[in-house]
């Protein structure tokens, strides 16, 4: 397998089917280039996992793809759609979905008033039809039994629940999430892997950046791994971690 990503050839044959495409995605700060030339597709139904050291670049990689943060050089494209200027409000509209690092909700509220303002001003939703939508979520994300509970209240894995929560309530159509298993117990990684393995089953496409690598290869159907900013290796998720540059700079091995 190539250390590198794919090839121009191969980026350029998935322009008519990929769901979401970055080409030649750059992004520095200052001398500091965080976001170095990276280009990947991701296709309707599929789960790819972002690798890297800390620091590499993973979570500027999301704030390019969602607006949070503007691109240097470079285009994202969606859709078919080049949306390398939209807003971030515009984007989540068009069915763009995230989760943060960090839980973020608004810890006043319940768990039910967030999944509804999520459902109202992520999705555009008229406040009954946000109601309804906010039911869904809960009972699919587990969250039922905590509807009318602050969400400031909550463990960290029913915070890390809810996170993902309100980013289903956008009704994303390709969900991005940023190290959600962070933090967790075995047993409250694996009850999220399985709550995961429901969300894509039902057709839902993810990009999903994790450390824990085990709960990342129960879910992806390949990976991506990127050092220092730059794309070190794609592909099947076994032959990756199989890869001597990955062994080397993502766990430390000397191969």
């Amino acid at each position: 397998m190539s250390t590198l990503a794919s090839t121009p050839a191969a980026n350029a044959s998935d322009q008519g089917t990929a769901l979401l495409r970055l080409d030649s995605v750059s992004k520095s700060y200052g001398a500091l280039k965080v976001t170095d030339q990276i280009s990947f597709s991701v296709h309707a139904g599929e789960t790819l996992g972002i690798l890297g050291p800390n620091g590499a670049g993973k979570t500027t990689l999301f704030n390019l793809i969602t607006g949070d943060v503007g691109v240097d050089q470079g285009r994202i494209v969606y859709q078919g759609k080049d949306i390398t200027a939209l807003a971030p409000h515009a984007r989540c509209r068009l069915g763009i979905g995230r989760s943060y690092q960090v839980p973020q909700p608004f810890g006043n509220l319940t768990v039910f008033e967030n999944l509804v303002t999520a459902a109202c001003f992520g999705a555009e939703e008229a406040e009954e039809q946000a109601w309804d939508t906010a039911a869904q979520v809960l009972i699919q994300t587990g969250l039922k039994s905590f509807a009318n509970q602050r969400a400031g209240s909550l463990t960290l894995l029913n915070r890390k629940r809810l996170e993902l929560a309100r980013a289903l309530a956008t009704r994303p159509q390709i969900l991005l999430l940023d190290e959600i298993a962070g933090g967790l117990t075995e047993h409250e990684a694996q009850a999220l892997v399985d709550e995961l393995k429901r969300i894509k089953a039902q057709g839902t496409t993810m990009i999903w950046i994790e450390h824990v690598v085990h709960a990342l290869l129960a879910v992806a159907d390949r990976l991506f791994v990127i050092n220092f900013g730059q794309a070190l290796a794609e592909g099947e998720p076994q032959a990756v971690m199989n890869n001597p540059d990955v062994q080397r700079v993502y766990m430390g091995l000397e191969v």
